[in-house]
């Protein structure tokens, strides 16, 4: 990768089974939970593979292909090709690029470097604290979206001084860092894999999946799927790994919109689950071996 001397903008490039899938939005602000870490230098250098995986991102998350963004810049596709596959970018390329993905090179550098070690599970005594104050897992929750304590003010029943506090509280906990000017830098990634049996599945997941499914399916954007079929162990893993790479991508795209405005986006809950499932009333005519 070549580098010049750069400004401060750019410095931070441096330094029988059941399968249900749902997606709406919910009126609560609750069930994505989604971000990344950012620092304006990175003592060991983010390096290419990281800065690569992130543009491929942006361009997944703006529909862009490769022959379009090649016409963008004036090259081939097989050029930009090879350009994603080695990682023979210049900074002046990336700074191309960025300008054609309608991003800057601090959110870039913060999706490249939330690759690198963001913590995704909270411990236990932090779960607690946020389980136990709706107010600060709201804030914590926001926080993790990139709002700012002015939009928070603006939008929600909480006071400046108090979103100040909350945010000291979070400080406390090690799950920000506040700095002058009210800035948050997040200690976690922006997506947080909340423990199986811990506070905070423990006092919201109930009522989150009631309020969830509260309502039908209708609106604009809401899908709803259910499919029972029956399957072999080995199919069974390829659909889980499916899954599991449909929330990477779901995730990645909150990670690319983070850097949005809040008014541009809405808050859109995913729902996925993948067991063994028989309706009870074909189990209770079943005849010998027990469906588990």
């Amino acid at each position: 990768m070549a580098w010049r001397a750069v400004s401060s903008a750019e410095a931070s490039l441096c330094n029988t089974f059941f399968y249900g899938i749902v997606f709406r939005y919910p009126s609560a602000r609750i069930f994505v939970f989604v971000g990344a870490r950012c620092r304006s230098h990175y003592p060991n250098m983010t390096g290419v593979a990281e800065i690569t995986a992130a543009l491929k991102r942006c361009l997944k998350s703006r529909g862009m292909t490769y022959a379009r963004l090649a016409a963008a810049l004036g090259l081939s596709e097989a050029s930009v090709k090879r350009l994603f596959s080695g990682g023979g970018f210049t900074l002046r390329r990336v700074e191309q690029i960025c300008r054609v993905l309608d991003i800057d090179l601090f959110e870039l550098a913060r999706l490249a470097r939330s690759d690198a070690a963001a913590v995704t599970e909270l411990t236990a005594s932090q779960e607690q604290a946020l389980a136990a104050d709706h107010k600060l897992l709201l804030v914590f929750h926001l926080a993790l979206g990139g709002w700012r304590v002015d939009q928070i003010v603006a939008q929600y029943s909480v006071s400046r001084a108090e979103c100040l506090k909350l945010l000291l509280a979070l400080d406390a906990l090690r799950l920000i860092d506040l700095k002058p000017g009210n800035e948050v830098r997040l200690r976690t990634a922006r997506h947080v894999n909340w423990r199986r049996d811990g506070p905070i599945r423990r006092a919201y997941q109930e009522k989150v999946l009631d309020e969830f499914f509260a309502t039908a399916f209708g609106g604009p954007g809401e899908t709803l799927r259910f499919e029972a079929k029956e399957l072999s162990a080995a199919s069974r893993e390829v659909v889980r790994r499916k899954l599991e790479r449909l929330v990477r991508e779901f995730n990645e795209l909150a990670e690319v919109d983070a850097a949005l405005e809040p008014s541009e986006r809405d808050s859109v809950g995913l729902v996925i689950g993948l067991r063994p499932y028989v309706l009870s009333l074909f189990t209770r005519m079943r005849r010998g071996k027990r469906i588990r």
